[in-house]
């Protein structure tokens, strides 16, 4: 076991919010973690689990362990039941970089996941927000997640029912939460084509850069890059967390109304009886497109991502969170919600 004492986590979260862990531990394999989590559990010591750090909200410290599962590897097995090779399964460590992984299934022209390309953060994180874009969610090809047991270093499965999937949602940000580590996921990709390429303007990206009625996994992936990169900033230039807020969910009633009053507002019918809104379009329709609020602002070019121009802290950015969101509840009465998880001491 590695365990490293006062370690500053400030460049290991993607807004860059200053935080102090008083202990730091990155194990590699399922018995070192297994084994640092039982001296947490000796030493009565809380333990933090972090990922990528692209979608959390960290405070100025953070007592006991800060956990971060470094598990790397990740192996494809084909179902050749019956002579077909048309179904693949990922299995992937929670420490893998989504986007890498993106990219390499989609290069070995396996479909499934390529929407959600450039995606920030490690695998690990990726089941409990249940991540999203363009169409697609993490839930449309999970099979499985691989857990630890915090409390008894226990390794069980779960299936993709079990994890009780949601917009932006998960087992693991509710009854689950801080009682287990993901170690591993499955995904099933396919090599059947099936492109979804009805969201936004990625059906017209890919129309203009291919001569091909049907674009590859990777055609698809790269499209999806080169718009996040038009829209969103670079973490690495100017620190932010990708979307911060939810796309709102409200009743279809309500949606009516407002398309009365907007009738080019964005939106999207789900199950249920509910229309999705899109956050950006709300805030950009207030006028805060472009705003700074001190060491916070929202980016120019992109309405639903806050940055971090430098020298700001957790309490700075959610004062600047909670005026946009105020804004958007007066003038639509619409709730927004934030999307990066807070990260209590």
């Amino acid at each position: 076991m590695n365990i490293i004492s006062n370690v500053d986590l400030s460049c290991a979260n993607t807004l860059r919010l200053p935080c102090q862990a008083e202990r730091f531990a990155a194990p590699t394999t399922l018995t070192a973690l297994r084994q640092t989590l039982a001296q947490a559990c000796c030493e009565e010591w809380p333990v933090t689990l972090l990922g990528g750090g692209s979608n959390v909200l960290l405070p100025e410290t953070l007592p006991g362990l800060v956990v971060r599962p470094a598990l790397n590897q990740w192996w494809l097995f084909t179902d050749q039941l019956g002579g077909q090779q048309e179904q693949v399964f990922a299995h992937v460590g929670a420490g893998v970089s989504w986007h890498a992984l993106v990219m390499a299934t989609a290069a070995r022209g396996l479909w499934g996941i390529e929407n959600l390309a450039l995606i920030p953060g490690s695998c690990g994180a990726a089941p409990v927000q249940n991540i999203g874009a363009y169409g697609v969610e993490l839930a449309d090809t999970l099979l499985a997640v691989q857990v630890m047991e915090l409390a008894t270093g226990r390794v069980e499965w779960l299936n993709a029912q079990q994890c009780a999937f949601g917009y932006r949602d998960s087992i693991f940000k509710g009854a689950l939460a801080g009682s287990v580590v993901i170690t591993q996921l499955v995904l099933r990709l396919s090599r059947t084509p099936a492109p979804r390429l009805g969201y936004g303007d990625l059906a017209a990206r890919l129309a203009s850069s291919s001569l091909t009625p049907t674009p590859t996994p990777l055609a698809v992936a790269e499209a999806v890059c080169a718009i996040r990169r038009e829209k969103l900033p670079d973490p690495q230039v100017l620190a932010n967390a990708g979307s911060f807020f939810k796309n709102p969910l409200v009743a279809d009633a309500q949606a009516a109304e407002l398309l009365h009053q907007y009738p080019a507002m964005p939106h999207f019918p789900q199950r249920g009886g509910q229309t999705k809104l899109a956050a950006g379009w709300l805030i950009d329709q207030c006028g805060l497109k472009g705003m700074r609020d001190g060491a916070f602002g929202v980016h120019q070019h992109q309405a639903l991502v806050l940055v971090h121009f430098g020298g700001g802290d957790r309490q700075g950015l959610m004062k600047t969170a909670n005026y946009i969101a105020a804004q958007v509840d007066t003038r639509f009465g619409v709730r927004l919600e934030p999307e990066p998880r807070l990260v209590n001491p």
